[in-house]
């Protein structure tokens, strides 16, 4: 199995007409109350449990790609104060009549997530479409969202509860990329391969999880929580639009 830099190098596959990128956003968009039909009354103790469980009680929790609020609701529950972000307006629009959080409707690819400074962030599902040789951009993009720790706080190795910088990522098992029933491009990940480029954006594995989807299906996913080691900047910011 193909592992480290070379393991982002994908075979060509061939050039049929597929949903990913702004078209998969464009699905979303179409079909969101069918969306949120198959997936808002899915429970996501099992998979964001551990998750919960390192946060600080109060802890500022980023749900990228929070479709139409479940995983928002759920960490609101816990008493998580929580702030949303979908793409896709109707989503959006769920997502902030089902919880009565704010929802920042964006495209994670543009939008400046300095402009925030969160405890922590969670991506479930939410980057199965992003290409295999454009994830650790994304990633980067997206950690910058990130509260940083003060510099004269001690690095840790492992995530003890009550951290903040913790991020949770999930994502589709397997090799290359396929397309579902509805034309949806999914890019499938090995544990090896996302290792790499947890190392070079300096995350460390605190629990990991494989299994299949919590809605059902063949599909196997891997479930990471993630720590970001302290960055080298000082500098606070203050998070604003958090329930």
């Amino acid at each position: 199995m193909k592992t480290g830099r070379n393991a982002l190098r994908r075979r060509r596959s061939p050039r049929v007409p597929v949903i990913t990128g702004a078209s998969a956003a464009d699905y979303y968009a179409a079909n969101y109350q069918a969306y949120h039909a198959e997936t808002f009354n899915i429970d996501p103790q099992p998979f964001l449990g551990p998750f919960a469980r390192r946060l600080r009680p109060g802890s500022r929790v980023l749900d990228i790609g929070c479709g139409s609020g479940r995983d928002l609701l759920w960490l609101k529950r816990q008493g998580f104060r929580v702030l949303g972000f979908e793409r896709a307006p109707g989503l959006a629009a769920l997502a902030r009549r089902q919880t009565e959080c704010d929802v920042v409707c964006g495209d994670f690819a543009r939008f400046d997530f300095t402009s925030l400074a969160m405890d922590a962030l969670l991506m479930s599902g939410a980057l199965v479409h992003v290409p295999h040789d454009a994830l650790l951009t994304v990633l980067a993009r997206i950690l910058s969202a990130l509260k940083p720790r003060p510099l004269y706080e001690p690095a840790r190795d492992d995530a003890l509860p009550g951290e903040t910088g913790l991020v949770y990522l999930s994502l589709k098992k397997g090799h290359g990329r396929y397309r579902d029933r509805r034309g949806r491009e999914f890019y499938l990940w090995s544990h090896a391969e996302l290792g790499y480029i947890f190392k070079a954006l300096g995350l460390t594995v605190c629990h990991f999880r494989r299994g299949p989807s919590a809605g059902g299906g063949r599909k196997l996913w891997l479930g990471y929580v993630l720590k970001k080691e302290a960055p080298t900047a000082p500098a606070c910011r203050v998070a604003s639009g958090c329930c």
